[in-house]
């Protein structure tokens, strides 16, 4: 947590280089993104990200857990309206639709990784027996835990859970840390660049024919440029489709009932090209 003066002077740093960029002064707002980091490598304003959606520094792997806890504890009161409203964000509705759409599919246990204020859980709770929720901010699991959806709740970043989770099974002597047989994570890869440790996660962490169902951002082929992710002009993270397939077949997901291309949300009045995808867990398991 950045505190007193230290705050004092990245908020100062942070502002000053954002004004700097959207005047279009790039190079002069990388200098002061820097100085944000060597005041705060913890990187809570997220400066990493921005630098490398100006393509002057290096994609990190993912967005640092300090800028999204942050991000998402700023925005929890408000964030179904901003998100379903303003930004016309329909992606649990989407899944439920598929999924919901097979009077015989229910599941037993079902894990909604990077939960928010719950808007999975109410979609997909019908058929789920027993639902874990998990997010890296705790005003958002707060928020989830007022809607009354999920049988658990962690406050926790999501490789780091599947990881915790796997290593709970094998040395606790209870069922408590059983396999999922339906892993859920909507608007989680935006905020992720390499994906093979939390698809290495879910592989762990779920039975034999097992769903997992995801969204993801993507762009363009000349974007991409030939890269299996990048990080977007927004801040985000954009992955191919052949990377996510790729993925999928060597985590043991190799049939793959929906991949379908949609608009995960708008920004600034644009549409955000994206993934919506469900897959299945070989029988036979990895």
């Amino acid at each position: 947590m950045v505190s007193g003066s230290t705050f004092d002077r990245l908020a100062d740093a942070y502002n000053k280089a954002l004004e700097l960029e959207k005047s279009g002064r790039p190079d002069e707002a990388a200098e002061l993104y820097r100085k944000c980091l060597e005041i705060d490598p913890a990187d809570t304003c997220g400066a990493s990200v921005r630098l490398a959606s100006l393509g002057l520094g290096d994609a990190p792997d993912k967005a640092p857990d300090a800028y999204v806890s942050t991000l998402f504890d700023q925005h929890a009161e408000v964030f179904d309206d901003i998100l379903t409203g303003d930004l016309g964000y329909a992606v649990p509705m989407q899944l439920a639709d598929i999924l919901g759409g097979d009077p015989d599919l229910h599941f037993s246990r079902m894990l909604d990784l990077g939960c928010g204020t719950g808007l999975s859980g109410m979609m997909l709770g019908e058929i789920c027996d027993h639902a874990t929720g998990v997010d890296l901010s705790e005003k958002m699991i707060d928020m989830a835990d007022e809607r009354a959806v999920y049988d658990a709740l962690f406050v926790n970043e999501a490789v780091h859970f599947l990881e915790e989770w796997e290593k709970a099974r094998k040395t606790e002597e209870t069922d408590d840390y059983a396999p999922f047989d339906l892993i859920v994570a909507t608007d989680v890869l935006p905020y992720i660049g390499a994906l093979e440790p939390f698809f290495a996660g879910v592989a762990s962490n779920t039975r034999p024919g097992a769903c997992f169902a995801f969204s993801a951002e993507t762009m363009d082929d000349a974007a991409m440029a030939g890269k299996p992710w990048r990080v977007t002009p927004n801040q985000r993270f954009a992955h191919s489709a052949d990377y996510l397939k790729s993925l999928l077949d060597k985590s043991g997901f190799s049939r793959i009932t929906s991949f379908e291309p949609i608009t995960v949300r708008s920004e600034q009045g644009a549409p955000i090209p994206g993934w919506l995808v469900v897959a299945w867990k070989d029988q036979s398991g990895l």
